[in-house]
């Protein structure tokens, strides 16, 4: 982590992540970069729906293949870039065929590196698999839920999921969560933990920089009027005043189950993640 000298009270602890390793002096691929409309949490009749979104500076989205479907054509790391709409970094790969993709980066990869996607392919950092030709014990990233949908596990900055077993037409996974769950071993996953290890670490230092980054203030219900919130109102620092904890709008939350008993996917969980 970089961290400033405390020239100002803002600066004294403000951390970033050092992008040494990034491109520099390069443009990112301007084929796969497309202009996301801001909509600030708002709705198509423009109320709020998600509260605390808005402002921030302005991005372009860059198209990340999460299938990676070129099959047995081997790709070379062009190079390895800041992706302003995730937490983790990307890297820019071209293929045998002159195809060009942005997918997402491991920790290990560096510029120059060969990978390949394929149903069984050499235990190397960024290589992408199937689930069954992976032995266990070995992290792995952008895991699919569904042969063929794409990665969905295992996507944001320093995650990995670890292999535990392989039975009958499934793998047993590790979750970041502490989650063990059973997916396809027809899936496919990419070798490797995600880069950007330290994002977990950065301290944004002022409110402005949370502003930058889109986000807007919060504001706690107990300073609220009780027209705002249930917690609100009251002299001084109040306590809650209700038995159970409830959102701005009165729906209880905290202890209460909130997963579908229905869900297609309940039988595959073999262990849920600990309480706190």
């Amino acid at each position: 982590m970089k961290k400033y000298s405390p020239t100002t009270p803002s600066r004294r602890h403000m951390t970033v992540v050092p992008y040494k390793e990034l491109l520099s002096g390069q443009k990112p691929s301007r084929k796969l970069m497309v202009k996301l409309p801001s909509h600030a949490g708002r709705n198509n009749s423009g109320r709020i729906t998600t509260r605390h979104q808005g402002g921030g500076n302005k991005k372009i989205y860059r198209l990340v293949d999460f299938k990676q479907r070129e099959f047995n054509v081997p790709a070379t790391i062009k190079s390895l870039e800041y992706d302003p709409y995730r937490s983790a970094f990307i890297a820019l790969i071209v293929y045998a065929n002159g195809k060009k993709s942005y997918i997402l980066a491991s920790s290990k990869m560096k510029k120059g590196d060969s990978i390949i996607t394929a149903q069984k392919a050499p235990l190397k950092e960024g290589n992408r698999m199937m689930l069954k030709n992976i032995p266990v014990g070995y992290m792995v990233h952008n895991i699919e839920l569904q042969p063929n949908k794409g990665g969905q596990l295992a996507k944001s900055a320093g995650t990995y999921i670890e292999i535990l077993a392989h039975d009958e037409k499934f793998t047993t996974l590790k979750m970041p969560s502490g989650e063990t769950r059973k997916v396809s071993w027809d899936c496919y996953a990419s070798v490797g933990q995600i880069s950007n290890l330290d994002y977990s670490l950065m301290t944004l230092g002022k409110a402005g920089r949370s502003r930058w980054l889109g986000i807007r203030p919060t504001v706690r219900g107990s300073v609220m009027n009780p027209v705002d919130h249930p917690y609100g109102g009251g002299e001084g620092r109040q306590k809650r005043g209700t038995r159970k904890p409830k959102t701005a709008w009165g729906k209880v939350t905290g202890g209460r189950k909130t997963r579908n008993k229905k869900k297609w996917s309940n039988n595959l969980i073999v262990k849920r993640r600990a309480k706190k």
